[in-house]
């Protein structure tokens, strides 16, 4: 993992995203410590529904790098990458003798931060 300037770390954060947080953090794991490039490559071709929102929020952080802070693309590295839960949505369903079971739809936040590496 190359070195990470944690003091230029840019952010961005997708909120009430309707897929379990355990589900994402096993996306983000993968992607954590790598360039830019290496984890867009990496996202593309996973089988998980997970990398959709997390591609999004990648190509956010680093257009917020681009755009506020003038960072080049092809240096940045994703310093941080975490998944926080967020409310459930309440949800019943019908059960035996008139019973209501409730069923809970996780959402969860999720959180990039790209960084321009030091190695270069």
């Amino acid at each position: 993992m190359p070195p990470v300037n944690t003091e230029n770390e840019i952010k961005a954060i997708a909120k009430y995203i309707r897929i379990s947080p355990l589900k994402v953090r096993r996306v983000l794991d993968q992607i954590r410590g790598r360039s830019y490039r290496e984890a867009l490559i990496i996202l593309e071709f996973m089988p998980y529904r997970a990398c959709e929102p997390i591609i999004k929020v990648l190509r956010s952080a680093v257009a917020n790098a681009e755009h506020n802070a003038g960072l080049d693309p092809a240096g940045l590295v994703v310093s941080q990458a975490y998944a926080d839960a967020g409310p459930y949505l309440k949800r019943f369903r019908p059960r035996a003798q008139g019973r209501a079971y409730q069923i809970h739809k996780p959402t969860c936040h999720i959180t990039v931060a790209v960084a321009p590496s030091t190695e270069e």
